[in-house]
This record gives C-alpha cells, structure tokens and sequence, in this order.
C-alpha cells in the first residue's frame, strides 16, 4: 500500500508540472493571440466585406464631390438604382505562422461590372459611392471604367470612392470597379446594405484551395464544383430579397499552440495509464520497481511534451511531434532496461509508451475523434490487460518482497500455503 500511495504522490507531482507548462503555454499562445492578430491584420489586412454600390444625389447643388463633398451633403437617390451586378472574385490562400498561431492570409483579385438604370422621366444628375474596407486596407491598380472602358475620374473621401454622373431619362448605364488587395480569415460581400431587393446578380468565385467552409447564415451557391486544386461557386440570383450575405471561412490549420496546450493538459490521463500498466505487468512478472523509478518514468513523459512544445516554435506539427516522441521513448527505454532487462523495456514499457503518450497525442489531429479515439483506446488496454493477467497468482505477485507463499504440499500437515518462506530480496535479481 505504501509503494501505491509513493507512486500517487509521483503522479501528482507531474500532473502539478503539467499544469505549470499548460498554463505558460496559454499565455504564449492563448492570451496574446489578440494582439499577434492584430498584428498580422496590420501587415495583411483584416477580414474583408465588400459593399455593394449605392447611388445619392445632392441636397447641395452647389457642391460637388471634387471639392470633398462629405456624407452628410448625401441622400439617397431611388430614381437611379442598382440593376444588375455581374462579380468574379479570385482568392489564393497562403498560411502564415507567427508565434504558436497560424493565419489563413489570403490575396482578392475583384472585378466587377455594375448596371445602373434611370427608372424617371428626367434628367438625374447622381453621386455613385463604392464602399471600401475600413482599416488597414490596401487597394492595388484601383480603378473604375465606364462602359467603354475608359477611366473614371474617383475621389475617396469617407471610407468611400466617389464619382458624380449624368443619367437621361430611362437610361443605363454599366460601370467597372477592379482591384487586388488582401487580408486574413474570412472574405465576404454583402449583397445589399441592409434588408433589400437585388436583380440580376451574379458571382463567380475561384480559389486555389478546396476546402470551404461558408460563414453561418450565408447564402450557399447555386452552383459549385472542385476545379483542378482549388474551387469554384457561382451564385445567381434574376430577383432576390434579402439582407445575408455571400461569406466563407478560409480553410485554418492546425494551430500548434492551441494543440500543444490541449496535449499537455490531457498528458496526466496518459501516465496514469502508463503507471496502471507497468505496475501491473511488473507484479505479475515479479519485477522490482521502486516508486523513484516511476519518478523518472514521469520525467521522460514530462520532456515529450516540454520539447514539443518548443519545437512548434520552429518546425512543422509532424516533425516535431516525431523527434519529441523518439527522445522521450529512448529517454525511459534505455533508463528502464537497466534495471529491467531490454525485453521488458522495450515490450511491456516501450510498447505503453508508444500507446499512452505518442498515439495519445496525435489523436488530437483527428478533429473530432479525439475522445471517440481515446476512449476506445481505453477500452482495448483494459481488454489486454485482462486477458493477460487472467491467469496471474495475486497472491505470490503481490506478497511482502522477500517473502513468497509457501506452495501447496510443502509444509507440515495442516499448515496454511498462504504462510511465507524467505525468498529473494535483491531488487534486481530478475533483470534479464
């Protein structure tokens, strides 16, 4: 009971461990991933949403948008509208690393030829107003064209580009805006300012991914299909009244802080497994472990996850897992079989750890399954350890060291087998 209660006290004390590396791996990853964001959203830009055009006209005819009109000299103008849009829209994805955390950043090349009508018997003089991304936005080649594609003279004055135009009575009129820019996680566009009505609409989206994961509650494409390594969707849409918008969630990797803080806060499950299974097999095959050895044992456990979780800094997931694993398996392979022999260091010890720390750890790259996958794991260790212990004499195994229960027959008549002879009492009289 005292060797139990030595081993208990070990596990807790690396579990304490545990929690200090955890806990310094939350601060590094966790708590400053507000500002690393903030930081990679100043150097590639925040998660774009592209309005729609609107048209206004003046309450001041005396102002015009040269000279800086400002919103308030705005209103809305209904005789000219929005009557058709026709978007492509390209999107190439390059993940980022910095610190623990990955970025999805990302590339936009927008094209877009709006339609505008004069649904009025009079002549319109309006304000066209292209919304553009608050923040740290950078818009590369800018440019709006009219319908014979010749430039179109622009002012940016709130967050906006401004250009003034004439309308006849019932005329329309196409208009192209074009640009490259960039930004992080998500890109959407809003199909109208609020709750409203939009005709002919139509977008084209091209990535050089193919996961896609669509924002909640955006509108899904009327059509969609993988094109070579990437992906293509088209929404459609003759007459629609809406206020959802068209969004998707550029694909994430595996964050390695996040990952590495979830690894090691699980770690203690995986030694007390290890602990339930080497003490098990070595009292059914009379090894002599002493609890300091299981205090090493936690220690080779304990450097897997420290050393991973600063290899993450440097290298990819996988690596680093591998090396980590490899050191910390050595580490109690070569220790143990001192005292142990080889074949039970490498079969019984090697095997457990293989099972409870590496195989443990990479569950959590099955998004999902993690628990599914550790619970069945569970499962089939104990079905092991039953089927191979099934048949072990609890009695011997589990008697005072130094002591072995007399065997039926070699004693006076009447004596009870479960009295005690003297037997072997060096610790390491049954490495091999």
């Amino acid at each position: 009971m005292k060797r139990l209660i030595a081993i208990f006290v070990i596990w807790l004390g690396c579990a304490v461990a545990w929690v200090v590396l955890g806990s310094a791996l939350v601060v590094r990853s966790g708590e400053a991933s507000s500002e690393i964001t903030s930081e990679v959203q100043k150097l590639w830009g925040p998660p774009m949403q592209q309005m729609p055009p609107q048209v206004f006209k003046h309450q001041a005819p005396a102002v015009v948008v040269e000279q800086g009109a400002s919103r308030e000299n705005l209103t809305p103008a209904p005789e000219v509208a929005l009557a058709g849009s026709n978007i492509a829209v390209r999107l190439d994805l390059t993940h980022r690393q910095k610190g623990l955390l990955w970025f999805p950043t990302y590339d936009v090349e927008f094209a877009a030829t709006y339609t505008f009508s004069n649904d009025s018997m009079e002549d319109r003089n309006v304000v066209i107003e292209f919304p553009l991304q608050p923040g740290d936005v950078v818009y590369d080649g800018f440019l709006v064209t009219d319908g014979e594609n010749q430039p179109v003279e622009v002012a940016i004055r709130d967050g906006a580009a401004r250009f003034e135009q004439s309308f006849a009575p019932g005329e329309r009129r196409d208009f192209g805006v074009k640009y490259k820019s960039r930004g992080t996680s998500q890109w959407q566009y809003a199909l109208t300012a609020g709750t409203g009505k939009v005709k002919q609409f139509r977008l084209s989206l091209d990535t050089n991914f193919e996961q896609i994961d669509f924002l909640p509650g955006s509108l899904s494409p009327s059509e969609k299909s993988a094109n070579g390594a990437g992906f293509h969707a088209d929404w459609n849409f003759d007459s629609l009244i809406a206020s959802s918008s068209i969004g998707m969630e550029l694909p994430q990797k595996v964050n390695p802080g996040p990952l590495a803080t979830r690894i090691t806060f699980f770690a203690p499950v995986g030694l007390l497994f290890f602990f339930f299974v080497v003490a098990i097999f070595s009292a059914a095959q009379k090894r002599e472990i002493h609890p300091l050895n299981y205090l090493f044992f936690g220690c080779a456990f304990f450097a897997y996850h420290l050393l991973f979780s600063y290899l993450v800094d440097h290298l990819e997931i996988g690596p680093s897992l591998a090396i980590a694993s490899v050191v910390s398996v050595l580490l109690l392979v070569t220790y143990a079989r001192l005292f142990v022999g080889w074949k039970f260091a490498l079969r019984e010890m090697g095997i457990a750890q293989s099972l409870y720390l590496v195989l443990f750890s990479v569950t959590f790259l099955w998004k999902g399954f993690t628990g599914l996958s550790i619970s069945w794991g569970a499962i089939l260790s104990l079905f092991v350890m039953m089927q191979v212990t099934g048949r072990a004499k609890w009695n011997e195994a589990l008697a005072p060291r130094g002591k072995l229960p007399k065997a039926p027959g070699f004693g006076p008549a009447g004596e009870s087998a479960n009295e005690f002879v003297d037997g072997p009492t060096h610790p390491y009289q049954n490495a091999e």
